[in-house]
């Protein structure tokens, strides 16, 4: 047996302020797009924006339904949208951020699951890292390099078994 250690290499900064200029600003339409969230359900607000390597920023929020399972989470919309508005366009970067009806969102949002997965898949698609950017509404701001940081067991082409 081998006994493997992995760690998460990120940057946090105190505030968002103090994030490079690029960052921020993606950071700020990322908090813009909770606004046109839908989560009458769950009360909480998600907004992401995506950076594309030509400057196109194409944003998307999260959407409930009352199937829960049929809802989507901020940063697929944002992720779709982009790359089927300007296909064949590498993604540079994510950020995401979220507020709350109840209570300050004073933790940077990291993506779920499916959202890690999904942003991987076009890493893998565009063979290019994507930097994610990760704020609440308040307080510190987290910056990765990319996917492989935050899900470094990822499922990949290689997994699947071809003909």
């Amino acid at each position: 047996m081998k006994h493997i250690v992995q760690t998460i290499d990120f940057q946090e900064y105190l505030s968002s302020a103090e994030l490079p200029g690029q960052d921020r600003e993606l950071l700020e339409t990322a908090r813009a797009a909770t606004l046109t969230s839908y989560a009458p359900y769950s009360h909480y607000h998600v907004g992401a924006a995506v950076r594309l390597t030509g400057g196109q920023i194409v944003t998307g929020s999260n959407q409930e339904n009352i199937s829960f399972p049929a809802g989507l989470c901020a940063e697929r919309v944002a992720l779709f949208a982009a790359v089927s508005q300007f296909p064949g366009i590498a993604i540079e970067a994510i950020a995401i951020s979220a507020r709350a009806d109840n209570f300050d969102v004073t933790e940077p949002v990291p993506p779920c699951g499916m959202c890690r997965q999904a942003i991987a898949e076009y890493e893998m698609k565009f063979n290019k890292g994507i930097r994610i950017i990760l704020g609440g509404e308040t307080g510190k701001a987290l910056v990765i390099d990319n996917m492989e940081q935050l899900l470094p067991l990822m499922f990949r082409e290689k997994g699947l078994v071809k003909p």
